[in-house]
Formats: structure tokens, C-alpha cells, sequence
């Protein structure tokens, strides 16, 4: 039996408004590299993402998904031209073997190579006073700084985000070095899921929000699963979003309720059926857990959710830091 959480102090009202992600650079040693070599390499990735790389240039990057034919993702990417005919998709290094076979699946006569680079090149997360200024700033923008590619993420809590990509000899970050639990609170509190071996075929595009962060295009050609995904954006079928959720209670950790990519949410509405299923997860330093959770909306409006069932640590919604595409 877990412990009495600890108490919080009244002034605690907002689970965030007291956070300060640090300044600093973070390994990230769970993501890796898929290279697509040839003069094919976009075309062909254009055809299998949910989103346009036909017309990626070297100053943009692109969120993506990999689905199934019914619409499910099989992984998550942010792809960016590492070279004129060369292109690099970040994902998840626990569904990159799995992804890369079947994505070789349907090479055919395309003149493209593809391959496992992760141990070509590496990979941090940047944030804050550590990240580098590039000519635009949004979201999704990418260029070149000394030999190494830099993509602007979505921020979390205002604090700038950067992925920071360079050969595996080079030098690292001249940064401070955050551990790897700062760079996931940041992820979490971004909004934007990274899917992960937990969740593989767990969800459409949309109930992780990835029509409304740059991560689906409604006018490109068809993709494994497009009729799917545009169905569910247009006919109105959607029924689950992405959330940010927060413990109502801080715990100690080491004897928290650990929350992982995976877990079932419940609320009052039914205590059979899970409403929702944790995306990914992060220990905040209050001792609250915080995650990414995609939801049944019916539930996210009324009231606690729970963990793993009604009598499971009990969760509490938190602002998303942008609007939804249906409300813009």
C-alpha cells in the first residue's frame, strides 16, 4: 500500500504555476535515427507520413505520424532534410527497429536506402537560455549552426524548446546539463506526445492532438490510413483528445503512483471502461506526477479522473498550451 501523499501548501492552487523548467541541455538517449538516402527519399516518405514532405525545405522540419490502414499510429516523427537527398526521422528508439522494417516494406522500385543512424549522430534537448537563436522562431523551423541541425519545438511554459541533432563525434552542447527528468517534464508540458512501444497502434493522429500541432496535412495524397484520418476529422467521429493531467496529491518518489506510458484512466461516468490512457509521463518537483493522456472528451469534462481505477490516485485536467484546430 502506497503512502498518504504529502501535504501542499494552499498557495499550491495551480500545479504549474510554480514550475521553472532549467536552462540547460539534456541527452536524449530514447530517441533514434532513421536515414533515408536517394533521390526518392522524400517522395517516398511523403507517400507512408500523415504529413507533406514533398515540399520540406532545409529551413523547416516536419511533425509526422506512421499509421496503419486503419488509421492507427505505428510511431511518431519529427523529420528533417539532413542533406539535398537525404532526410532523418526522429522517433522513439524503442519502435525504430519494428518501424524501419516496415517502412522498408514498401521501398519497391523507389531509389531510396534506408537505415538504423543512430549511432551516427546525437541527440539533445535544449531549453531555455541554452537554446540557440535561429532567423524565425516558431515552432518546427530548423537550421544549421555549426555543422549541427537545430529544430524549434513547441515551448512549455514559455520556456523555448529545441531539438539539437549533430554527428556522434561532435562536440556536445556548450549548456549546462539537465537530467533527463527536466527535458521529460518539458515534453509533457509541451503537449506534443512522442509515441512510444506502450501505445503502438493505440490511437489516430487526432486524439493526440496532431492535426492541431503541425503534425497532419488534410491536402496532401494518400498515406497508410488517410481515409481514416480524415474521416475522423471531418464526419465529426472523434470522441478522444490529448491532456495534460497532474496528481492531485505530491508523493514521495520512490513510493509514488508511478505514472508510464500505457496506464488506464478511469472516472465516475463508468468504473468499468477506462476512459483514457497515459501517453507519457514526467515526476514534477513538487512531487506531483504529471502526463499526456489521451482521453475520452465526454470524460475530460466531467470531473477527477483516476489511475488505473476509481480507487487509484485521483488526476485534475491542466490548460493545453494551444488551441485545438476545431476551435481556432
Amino acid at each position: 500500500m502506497l503512502p498518504a501523499p504529502s501535504a501542499l501548501p494552499p498557495s499550491a492552487a495551480s500545479p504549474t504555476s510554480h514550475y521553472a523548467l532549467p536552462s540547460g541541455a539534456a541527452p536524449l538517449d530514447h530517441l533514434g535515427v532513421i536515414a533515408l538516402n536517394g533521390p526518392d527519399a522524400a517522395r517516398f516518405i511523403h507517400n507512408q507520413l500523415t504529413n507533406d514532405f514533398l515540399l520540406l525545405d532545409a529551413q523547416h522540419a516536419r511533425l509526422a505520424a506512421f499509421c496503419s490502414a486503419k488509421g492507427r499510429m505505428q510511431a511518431s516523427f519529427i523529420g528533417l532534410r539532413g542533406q539535398p537527398e537525404q532526410l532523418l526521422l526522429i522517433c522513439s528508439r524503442d519502435l525504430l527497429a519494428a518501424t524501419l522494417k516496415r517502412l522498408s516494406m514498401f521501398v519497391l522500385r523507389a531509389k531510396v536506402k534506408l537505415h538504423d543512424a543512430s549511432d551516427a549522430y546525437a541527440l539533445w534537448g535544449l531549453m531555455g537560455s541554452a537554446c540557440v537563436a535561429l532567423p524565425d522562431g516558431a515552432a518546427w523551423t530548423t537550421a544549421q549552426v555549426d555543422g549541427v541541425h537545430i529544430v524549434n519545438l513547441y515551448p512549455a511554459l514559455q520556456t523555448q524548446r529545441q531539438l539539437w541533432i549533430g554527428a556522434a563525434n561532435s562536440a556536445p552542447p556548450h549548456a549546462q546539463q539537465n537530467d533527463a527528468a527536466d527535458w521529460a517534464l518539458g515534453e509533457v508540458l509541451s503537449g506534443i506526445a512522442t509515441l512510444s512501444a506502450p501505445v503502438f497502434e493505440a490511437f489516430v493522429p487526432q486524439m493526440l492532438n496532431y492535426e492541431s500541432v503541425g503534425g497532419v496535412n488534410f491536402k496532401k495524397g494518400c498515406y497508410p490510413g488517410q481515409e481514416v484520418v480524415a474521416r475522423s476529422q471531418f464526419r465529426g467521429t472523434l470522441k478522444r483528445r490529448a491532456y495534460i493531467l497532474s496528481t492531485v496529491d505530491a508523493w514521495p518518489l520512490g513510493v509514488s503512483p508511478v505514472l508510464a506510458a500505457g496506464q488506464e484512466l478511469f472516472s465516475a461516468l463508468d468504473a468499468e471502461q477506462s476512459c483514457g490512457t497515459v501517453v507519457q509521463s514526467a515526476y514534477g518537483p513538487d512531487g506531483r506526477w504529471l502526463c499526456i493522456a489521451s482521453l475520452q472528451t465526454q470524460a475530460a469534462e466531467n470531473g477527477v479522473l483516476h489511475v488505473g481505477s476509481l480507487d487509484g490516485p485521483a488526476l485534475r485536467l491542466l490548460a493545453l498550451p494551444y488551441p485545438l484546430l476545431e476551435d481556432i
